[in-house]
C-alpha cells in the first residue's frame, strides 16, 4: 500500500526549519540581509511540491510567510518542479461544466470548487487531456480550442487550422497540450486527426501550434496502413483515451477498423502508426492503454479479465535501430486486488498519470491508483468518481491563489 507520510514529512520540515531558523535566523550582521533571503529562497523552492507545503513552511516565521506569499516566488517554485508535479485529482464534465474531482487526502487535498469552468447553456466541449498544468478543451462549434490553465485561471483560445476546417468531432479528432521545453510561459498544442472517409485513401493529419509566434504550422500527414475489409467501423482516435508523452514523442490509441498507435514525434514533426504487441481485435475480456516504462520508454499496458493479469510490454529499439516490443512482465493482479470472478468482469483501466507513472483501475468496489514500477497501491478516497481518463498533474499551494490562513487552520487542527 501506499503509505502516507504526511506527518514524517512535516517533522522533517520542521525539523530543517529550526536547523535554517538557527543559521539564518540569527545571522551576523556581515551578512548581506539579500543574500541570506536568497540562500532561504533556494532552499524552501526545494520543498515537495505537496500543496500544503508552503502553507506549513508559512508556519514558521514572517520572513518566511511573506517569501512563500509571494506571486513571484510561486512560478519559480512551479517552474522547479515541473516535471514532478503531484497528481491532484481529475476533471470530469456534465453537460455544462466542467469540475475537478480531487484525489489527495487531507491536508494536501485540495477543494472540489477550486477549479471548475462553466460554458454557456448549449455550448458543446470536449475535453482533450490535460498536461504540465494545462488543459485542452475543443469547442466544436465556435472550431476552437481552449487551453486553460487551473491555477491561474489563464486562458487561451485559438482557431482550428485551416485543414481542419470541416466538420468537428471529437470522435475524430484529438489533441494534446504541453509546455515548451524549459519554460513556464510558453506552450504547444498538437492536433491529430484519423481521416478514414475513403479507404482507398486513409491518412493521419497533424498540426502543430506555438504560443510564441500564435500560428499554426504546415499540415503534416501519413497514410494509414490497410484496414480489415470485413468490418464497417471507421477508424479514429480514441477520444477516451488521452495522449500520452513519452520522451520527444505524443502518442495516441487508435480505434476502430484498425487498432494501433499514432505517434506524432515533437522534434522531427513526423507521424508514425505501431501495431501493438497484442492482437487486441482477436482478444475478448480485455482492457489496454499506452504507459510509460521504467526508464521512460514507450509502454503498452494490456489486462486480460479472464486471467486476471496483466502484460507490460516494452518498445525497445536494437543495435540496427529496428523497434519491437518486448515483455518486460506480468502483473499478477491477485496478488494485488482480491476481487471475486463476478467483479473481475467489471475491472477496467480507467485512466493513466504519466508524470506520477500510475495507472487508475476502476472496480465495483471503488478506484485503485496502482504505480507501474512499484506495484504500490492505494484506493482513491472519493467514490464518487465518473471517470478517471483526464488526470491533472501540478503544482499548487494556498496563499498563492486562496487565502493562506484558510489552509493554516486546517494544517493545525489535522
Amino acid at each position: 500500500m501506499l503509505v502516507n507520510n504526511v506527518g514524517t514529512e512535516d517533522g522533517e520540515m520542521r525539523k530543517k526549519a529550526g536547523e535554517m531558523m538557527v543559521s539564518l535566523g540569527h545571522r551576523p550582521d556581515s551578512a548581506p540581509l539579500l543574500e541570506v533571503n536568497h540562500l532561504l529562497e533556494e532552499i524552501l523552492l526545494r520543498l515537495h511540491p505537496l500543496p500544503s507545503s508552503l502553507p506549513r513552511a508559512s508556519l514558521v516565521s514572517h520572513r518566511w510567510r511573506r517569501l512563500v506569499s509571494d506571486p513571484g516566488f510561486f512560478r519559480r517554485f512551479r517552474l522547479h518542479h515541473r516535471r514532478n508535479p503531484p497528481h491532484l485529482g481529475f476533471f470530469d464534465r456534465d453537460s455544462h461544466d466542467l469540475h475537478f474531482v480531487p484525489a489527495l487526502e487531507a491536508p494536501d487535498r485540495v477543494p472540489p470548487g477550486r477549479f471548475s469552468l462553466q460554458f454557456d447553456e448549449g455550448d458543446k466541449f470536449h475535453l482533450l487531456g490535460s498536461r504540465h498544468g494545462l488543459v485542452l478543451i475543443l469547442q466544436p462549434s465556435q472550431k476552437q480550442l481552449l487551453v486553460w490553465d487551473p491555477i491561474t485561471a489563464d486562458q487561451h483560445h485559438i482557431d482550428l487550422p485551416p485543414g481542419f476546417a470541416g466538420p468537428v468531432s471529437a470522435i475524430k479528432v484529438h489533441g494534446a497540450v504541453l509546455r515548451a521545453a524549459g519554460g513556464a510561459q510558453h506552450f504547444q498544442v498538437v492536433l491529430v486527426d484519423a481521416d478514414a472517409d475513403d479507404p482507398h485513401h486513409s491518412r493521419v493529419l497533424a498540426c502543430v501550434y506555438l504560443s510564441e509566434t500564435g500560428v499554426w504550422g504546415d499540415l503534416i500527414s501519413a497514410p494509414l496502413p490497410p484496414m480489415l475489409p470485413s468490418s464497417n467501423r471507421v477508424v479514429f482516435v480514441y477520444p477516451a483515451k488521452p495522449a500520452v508523452l513519452v520522451e520527444n514523442s505524443l502518442y495516441w490509441i487508435l480505434d476502430g477498423d484498425l487498432v494501433g498507435i499514432l505517434k506524432f514525434d515533437l522534434e522531427r514533426k513526423s507521424i508514425a502508426i505501431i501495431q501493438p504487441p497484442v492482437d487486441v481485435l482477436t482478444k475478448s475480456k480485455y482492457q489496454y492503454a499506452v504507459v510509460r516504462t521504467e526508464g521512460g520508454g514507450l509502454g503498452f499496458l494490456f489486462l486480460s479479465r479472464s486471467q486476471y493479469n496483466a502484460q507490460l510490454w516494452k518498445r525497445k529499439t536494437n543495435h540496427d535501430g529496428v523497434a519491437s516490443w518486448v515483455l518486460e512482465r506480468t502483473i499478477e493482479l491477485e496478488k494485488l486486488l482480491s476481487l471475486n470472478s463476478a467483479a473481475r468482469v467489471n475491472l477496467c483501466v480507467r485512466g493513466f498519470a504519466e508524470d506520477n507513472n500510475v495507472l487508475f483501475l476502476g472496480t465495483p468496489i471503488g478506484v485503485f491508483m496502482i504505480h507501474i514500477e512499484s506495484l504500490q497501491f492505494k484506493k482513491l478516497p472519493d467514490h464518487r468518481l465518473v471517470s478517471c481518463n483526464h488526470s491533472f498533474e501540478s503544482v499548487y499551494a494556498a496563499g498563492n491563489n486562496s487565502p493562506l490562513t484558510l489552509y493554516t487552520f486546517q494544517i493545525k487542527t489535522n
